[in-house]
């Protein structure tokens, strides 16, 4: 049986592969205009995360005809994130760039909460939020504003990449993203299977996120980002994924921090699409061809499947790095993470109580969060 998982989970890796090739290179270089509307930028901030105040401020040097406004948002006023942010203000004395503090909590999800606050002081119709830990390339502003003035468009989000800022564990915690999340997406995409809305980039206009009531329905939601494309999408409105590839920053430190993270990511996803979810067991054929090994004492056939299952592996990580930026390390690596993500995703079924920075939770079916 784990032979045979191995083997279509391969079939699985040439498509990814060819699939994230074809949807990295469809990026087209956005329109030039001589000026675009004014956007606002929503960071929601907690600590000072590897590298925070360069990504930061790769949203404030954007190659964008237009003007920007970044609205910053912490709930302690100790928290190291704030200094970052008077740091980021006082380098980019050309753009507008507000922190707002605000300690009183609306709700079990900290990074709504912050939304909830922020928004006040959004002065420009076009509203673009991201996660803190995102870095972004000089044309992704203009990428975006393109993709959300096409007819019935309502929300545009955008892929992103892994990268390791602190050290080893990071670089794997990045793996799961370059390697793992991003060919998954692009199939899902590929196939018309896919709708995403992430972190990485929810740009929206002020009226469409008034028409769905604010940020405030988001409150108790751990899948914020998903729910927020799903009540887009409830106006009769598309969301659309935006062909511009972004960084997120990996931060963590030992396995306990790559586990934590990771459970919480595949127990949200478990509880947005659980048919989905469970035919992601797909995207470990290595660890299933290991598994399969060791069940038939390294029999012949289970070596020759391993050898091809891992020269897939390889051939889709290479398509990936033709597109995106490589994780050093990568291909030594390689099993160590496909084991590690099938232990995560098995683990996902027997997980009611996640960690989200320090902070524990417990989901019901439908993806509610409350104190554990």
């Amino acid at each position: 049986m784990f032979l045979v998982l191995a083997l279509a989970g391969s079939a699985y890796l040439l498509l990814a592969g060819e699939a994230t090739r074809r949807f990295l290179r469809a990026k087209q270089a956005p329109v030039i205009r001589r000026q675009g509307p004014p956007v606002t930028l929503l960071k929601p901030l907690h600590g000072d995360e590897p590298q925070l105040e360069a990504a930061l401020s790769s949203f404030l040097g954007q190659d964008y005809p237009g003007e920007v406004q970044m609205v910053l948002g912490v709930h302690d006023p100790s928290d190291p994130a704030a200094a970052v942010a008077e740091r980021v203000r006082a380098r980019h004395p050309d753009r507008e760039v507000i922190l707002v503090i605000a300690a009183r909590r609306a709700g079990a999800n900290g990074k709504v909460s912050n939304l909830i606050h922020m928004a006040p002081h959004a002065r420009h119709e076009v509203i673009v939020v991201s996660d803190s830990d995102i870095e972004a390339p000089p044309g992704y502003l203009a990428s975006l504003v393109a993709a959300l003035e096409a007819p019935g468009v309502g929300l545009v989000t955008c892929p992103y990449h892994g990268v390791g800022r602190a050290g080893f564990w990071s670089r794997l915690a990045a793996m799961d993203l370059t390697y793992r999340f991003l060919p998954s997406l692009s199939v899902g995409l590929a196939l018309g299977l896919a709708k995403p809305s992430m972190g990485s980039t929810l740009a929206l206009r002020r009226g469409t996120l008034a028409r769905i009531g604010g940020f405030e329905g988001l409150a108790d939601t751990l899948a914020d980002d998903y729910a927020l494309g799903a009540a887009v999408r409830g106006l009769g409105l598309e969301t659309r994924t935006a062909p511009v590839l972004v960084a997120h920053g990996c931060a963590e430190r030992s396995l306990s921090e790559v586990v934590a993270h990771e459970l919480r990511w595949a127990r949200t996803i478990r509880g947005i699409d659980p048919a989905g979810f469970a035919g992601s067991a797909l995207t470990h054929p290595v660890a299933w061809a290991l598994l399969g090994a060791v069940l038939t004492q390294a029999s012949p056939v289970s070596l020759a499947v391993l050898a091809f299952t891992a020269a897939c592996r390889l051939w889709m990580m290479r398509r990936v790095e033709g597109c995106a930026p490589p994780v050093p390390g990568a291909a030594l690596l390689f099993p160590l993470r496909d084991v590690l993500s099938l232990a995560v995703f098995m683990a996902s079924f027997f997980v009611g109580v996640v960690d989200w920075r320090g902070e524990r939770f417990r989901l019901d079916d439908r993806g509610g969060m409350a104190g554990s």
